[in-house]
């Protein structure tokens, strides 16, 4: 899952994207209002961390504008202020959490993975796939009954097939959404991964779920003979 962070203070901002990194998201970091809005606008994010003290638009006008915009990925605003006359401003502006700092990384984490469940997109409870099951709130993963241990970022390329199971994603897609924007090592690396979740998920198991459409990208599905 790939996260938009909106932070000027470059000691917060590191922190975050480094411990969100390490829980296996893609992770993308700016500084001012006017690339946050550029990039929401450009880029698909699964979630927007918006602090609301920056140089310029503050956080308020980017939830603000970005919500005019259109754009609906969830936003966690952060703040130091805790009144809650600030609070009822950011979500008057269409936010939908907010946190006061200073705070804990397992808090922000616990929230972040809320929003996520409640968006739109991303339904609730356990994802399947004929007899595979991934619980993301657990965030464990099982096969016919046998648990599959995974490696980070073998879990969050499978999370992501399966929450866009019957749809065919890209290796672009792929990237941006499991990898991030700094990513500079080899371009086959999700042949790679898909190679190692094959290898776990579907060696020994009917149907194979995983499935390669040769010049477009890559899918789950279930129907397979």
């Amino acid at each position: 899952m790939r996260i938009l962070i909106v932070e000027d203070d470059r000691k917060v901002g590191g922190f975050l994207q480094r411990g969100l990194r390490e829980e296996q998201y893609a992770v993308d970091l700016c500084r001012d209002g006017e690339e946050a809005v550029h990039r929401a606008q450009v880029e698909s994010y699964d979630a927007i961390i918006l602090d609301i003290m920056l140089p310029g638009k503050d956080g308020f006008e980017i939830c603000r504008e970005l919500r005019e915009k259109k754009v609906l990925t969830p936003i966690l605003m952060l703040t130091a202020k805790d009144s809650l006359e600030d609070k009822v401003s950011g979500l008057g502006e269409g936010a939908d959490d907010y946190l006061t700092k200073p705070f804990s990384f397992e808090e922000l984490l616990a929230r972040i993975r809320a929003l996520m469940r409640r968006d739109k997109d991303y339904k609730t409870g356990v994802l399947k796939a004929a007899d595979l099951q991934l619980d993301p709130t657990g965030r464990t993963v099982s096969r016919g009954g046998r648990s599959i241990e995974l490696t980070g970022r073998e879990y969050a390329l499978l999370e992501y097939l399966m929450r866009n199971q019957g749809r065919i994603v890209t290796q672009t897609q792929i990237l941006d959404h499991v990898w991030d924007r700094d990513y500079e090592g080899t371009s086959n690396i999700v042949n790679v991964y898909l190679n190692r979740l094959r290898k776990k998920i579907d060696k020994g198991f009917n149907p194979r779920l995983f499935k390669t459409v040769r010049g477009i990208g890559f899918t789950i599905d279930a129907n397979r003979k």
